[in-house]
């Protein structure tokens, strides 16, 4: 299948590393070049902002899709190929999914992690067979991959669920993960 949109999950804060906002550049300057539309949380600050404006610079295309509540509070980007508003958080990650062909996960907070074990259960549960990624910068993600290990081993996740989930050093190895 080839890859036409990919949902990024991330903060929209820029968090404390520049080694993330970096990453999250080259994620998106990487899409671009490849033709595959980003599918994002609408805002137009931190990690989604930069993600988005790298796409956009690069002449690519940007879907947000952002909660009216959070308009002002994550300051939605305006500039993106196409700002759905919705009424809810549910509202938001279902369409997000409906939008995309895969998932990745950049640094973010909350609702980062919210977002990507939604994803994650969702395809364990068989609701979808998107790939989904974690873009590990700087080492971000190895205590949920640990966390991930652990809750395996205790028998609290099925071992199939595994390869539902990869993680990846840099943008380029992502594609090569997702098929793209």
């Amino acid at each position: 299948m080839a890859l036409r949109r990919v949902c990024v999950f991330c903060g929209s804060s820029p968090g404390r590393d520049p080694r993330h906002v970096e990453a999250a550049r080259e994620l998106g300057t990487e899409l671009a070049r490849r033709g595959i539309e980003l599918v994002t949380g609408g805002g137009g600050t931190g990690m989604m902002g930069a993600v988005a404006d790298a796409v956009l610079a690069a002449g690519g295309r940007v879907q947000g899709v952002i909660p009216r509540l959070l308009v002002q509070r994550e300051v939605a980007h305006r500039a993106l190929t196409r700002l759905h508003l919705v009424d809810t958080m549910h509202e938001r990650k279902a369409l997000m999914a409906e939008l995309s062909d895969a998932f990745v996960a950049l640094p973010g907070g909350l609702g980062t992690l919210d977002e990507l074990f939604e994803a994650l259960t969702w395809a364990q549960l068989g609701i979808h067979t998107k790939p989904i990624g974690v873009l590990d910068v700087a080492g971000y993600f190895g205590p949920l991959r640990a966390l991930i290990e652990h809750a395996i081993e205790g028998g609290f996740i099925p071992a199939a669920t595994r390869p539902r989930l990869f993680f990846a050093s840099g943008a380029t190895e992502v594609f090569e993960l997702l098929g793209g």
